[in-house]
């Protein structure tokens, strides 16, 4: 299905395929973390993950997550301007609070204020916020794996300061 999609297998599936039962079972979570049905949106989503993904140094993850993020918005602006959502004025209140909750899940250790608890509570239901944590921990999850295992960028999501790999 990779090849199909994106032109080669992924560079984490030729790590995670050498325990395959367990590289089923990320397999299973990541699919019911971005099912259709999800009671995050899509952008929001895709921002968190791509968020964690700098936090954690992941340059494949900051790759592809770049990607499903540009698609989903629309358009780059999002993608560059994530890394300082801080100082920027694009991004909606639900998804500054859902960027400064993975801000704060991310950090080691984890440092969520009751401020930040009651600013989701205004975005989320109790139930989105037990998946927007669960999205955030596999984000984290996925991107130290790829990260300790200096699993490399594949050129997924080429910015415009960036040439495209040789293929």
């Amino acid at each position: 299905m990779q090849k199909k999609h994106f032109g080669s297998v992924l560079n984490p599936t030729r790590w995670w395929g050498r325990f395959p039962y367990l590289f089923w079972l990320v397999a299973l979570f990541v699919g019911f973390l971005e099912r259709r049905r999800s009671g995050i949106d899509p952008i929001v989503r895709s921002l968190v993950m791509t968020r964690v993904s700098q936090q954690c140094c992941c340059e494949f993850c900051i790759d592809a997550n770049s990607l499903r993020l540009a698609e989903r918005s629309g358009s780059m602006d999002k993608v560059l301007a994530v890394a300082n959502w801080r100082e920027e004025t694009l991004f909606t209140a639900k998804e500054q609070a859902a960027l400064a909750y993975a801000d704060a899940m991310t950090a080691t250790p984890p440092n969520i204020s009751d401020a930040l608890k009651d600013e989701l509570k205004v975005h989320f239901d109790d139930k989105a916020i037990t998946e927007l944590t669960a999205l955030v921990a596999f984000q984290n999850l996925s991107a130290r794996f790829n990260a300790a295992l200096d699993i490399p960028a594949q050129g997924l999501c080429v910015t415009p300061t960036e040439k495209p790999p040789h293929v």
